[in-house]
């Protein structure tokens, strides 16, 4: 049988995966150079970047193609991942796109490595999040915590009280959540109070403390770290570009 690397050397042009992940439009797919510029970008990238076409991506950074602060939040990714050689997995991020397009998405980048082991770009691939169908008799109880998680954002309850709920142990929920959701009972929390915070963000007055509050964040520091670890920016940048502004 012939190696894969054997077989991969002989094609030509080489394989990078860009025509099928040109199929797959719910995945951004893109490979970089050590300076964090685009060699090879899926048609969904070109198109949640407002770009004409991938002539317009390749050879640029983030920084270059989409608007602060989340280029800034994907260079600083991709430079620890090029600096430490270690891999980004399963990173639940809402992105922002200058399509003024908003979603959830799981991102992972991983460092590409010469003969040499050294690392010379990396490639990588944000998946959207899609609401599943939970409509079934195996998964009501997992609605009943879904549901009172919701109604208790305000005092967010643990996974531990989650799966309490669901009557089933902190394992059993965490594998139904990702079977549904690709989260676990965990990551899928997040999302849900971030969710509320930037909707808050975007449609109400009031202010970056009583919405850390709302979304169960005792600690307003606390609540802007992670809305940005979760969004690129800060929830005021968020607010501001949400709506058009600069201040």
């Amino acid at each position: 049988m012939l190696p894969i690397h054997e077989m991969l050397s002989q094609l030509d042009p080489p394989f990078t995966g860009e025509e099928l992940f040109d199929h797959l439009p719910d995945i951004v797919f893109f490979i970089k150079n050590t300076q964090g510029q685009y060699l090879v970008v899926n048609n969904t990238l070109v198109q949640r970047c407002g770009a004409r076409s991938k002539e317009d991506l390749i050879g640029h950074t983030p920084y270059e193609v989409l608007r602060l602060p989340l280029s800034q939040s994907f260079e600083d990714q991709d430079k620890k991942v090029l600096e430490t050689g270690q891999p980004l997995v399963g990173q639940l991020e809402l992105h922002f796109y200058a399509t003024r397009d908003v979603g959830w998405c799981l991102t992972s980048k991983l460092p590409l490595r010469s003969k040499s082991g050294e690392v010379v770009g990396l490639v990588g691939v944000s998946q959207d999040l899609r609401l599943p169908d939970l409509a079934t008799e195996e998964y009501s109880h997992v609605i009943d915590a879904i549901q009172y998680a919701e109604s208790h954002l305000t005092d967010p309850p643990s996974v531990k009280r989650l799966a309490e709920i669901a009557k089933m142990s902190p394992y059993q929920l965490d594998r139904r959540m990702r079977r549904v959701f690709g989260l676990t009972t965990g990551q899928w929390l997040l999302k849900l109070r971030i969710d509320l915070a930037q909707r808050l963000l975007r449609t109400s007055e009031g202010s970056i403390a009583s919405i850390a509050l709302e979304a169960g964040y005792a600690d307003q520091s606390a609540f802007t770290r992670q809305f940005r670890r979760a969004t690129g920016m800060s929830p005021r940048d968020y607010r501001n570009a949400r709506r058009g502004t600069s201040s």
